[in-house]
């Protein structure tokens, strides 16, 4: 099974329009939503949910205020900052290291399973969607986008498809490398802004360093020609085809307001014909 897999080095780029325009082109293939510090891709495919699952990526102390003594040990164990002077334990400033529970003397800390985020099983119009949901100030995101990629690996067996769409995560931290690993080919969104730029040559360097054939889309790339030409000058000195010009296009934005892709909305538009050509290059990559 190919991945086919889009991310972008700052978040903003239209990352998630282009993912959508895709399952809108892309036959026999399952949607996975892998940015789920942040998922969206759900707002434009309007999924029906059959599945979901809560997620736990790590574990939370729990003190027994029955049992403890309050020697202040887990307070001075504690380098996070996570036990208060009246003994409650912080939910969002535990880290589960367990060192509170380890050097309490009466035994009133345990550590308990911590429940992050939930993953779903959806049906979109465009086939099967596999997305998740991270929760306020949780972390463990790179696990949790690996369990999204392995299920939705499940869901194209059973089905018989033969290439999964990804929505990578922007930057270029654990949750973009659980991202792409595997990865049969990496679409880098980028913007012709000057974090556009930076970003965007950062997380090449990443699918470089793990040897990912990567392609580039410049969305939007009519705003600024300077930076769209420093961007190509970049791509063209790393062998990086750049595979897309989109527009810029309002059309775009009414699109996402009426739930649909681009290619839906407005197939002779500009954009989506130039989405339509980016989807032919993919597709002979892969």
């Amino acid at each position: 099974m190919k991945q086919l897999v889009v991310i972008s080095g700052k978040g903003g780029t239209g990352k998630t329009s282009i993912v959508a325009s895709l399952a809108a082109l892309a036959g026999n293939k399952v949607l996975a939503d892998c940015d789920v510090d942040a998922a969206d891709l759900h707002l434009i495919l309007d999924p029906d949910v059959q599945f979901s699952e809560e997620f736990s990526g790590g574990s939370i102390a729990v003190l027994d205020k029955d049992t403890c003594i309050e020697c202040g040990k887990c307070i001075e164990v504690c380098r996070f900052g996570a036990i208060s002077d009246k003994y409650a334990v912080s939910r969002t400033g535990c880290e589960g290291c367990s060192v509170c529970a380890r050097f309490c003397p009466a035994d009133a800390i345990t550590m308990h399973e911590k429940i992050s985020g939930k993953w779903f099983i959806s049906n979109t119009r465009f086939g099967p969607l596999i997305h998740a949901k991270l929760g306020i100030a949780e972390d463990n995101s790179g696990k949790l986008v690996s369990r999204v990629k392995d299920e939705a690996k499940k869901a194209a067996e059973a089905d018989n498809l033969s290439l999964m769409i990804i929505d990578g995560s922007p930057g270029i931290g654990c949750p973009v490398i659980a991202s792409i690993a595997g990865a049969s080919l990496v679409l880098i969104v980028t913007e012709p802004t000057v974090s556009g730029l930076h970003d965007m040559e950062r997380v090449a360097e990443l699918t470089g360093h793990f040897k990912i054939r990567t392609c580039v889309c410049i969305n939007k790339y009519d705003l600024n020609s300077d930076i769209t030409r420093k961007t190509e000058e970049f791509c063209n000195a790393n062998n990086i085809p750049v595979v897309g010009k989109i527009p810029y296009d309002a059309e775009i934005t009414k699109a996402q307001i009426a739930a649909q892709s681009i290619i839906e909305y407005a197939p002779e538009n500009p954009a989506a014909r130039e989405i339509m050509s980016m989807w032919e290059s993919l597709e002979k990559k892969l």
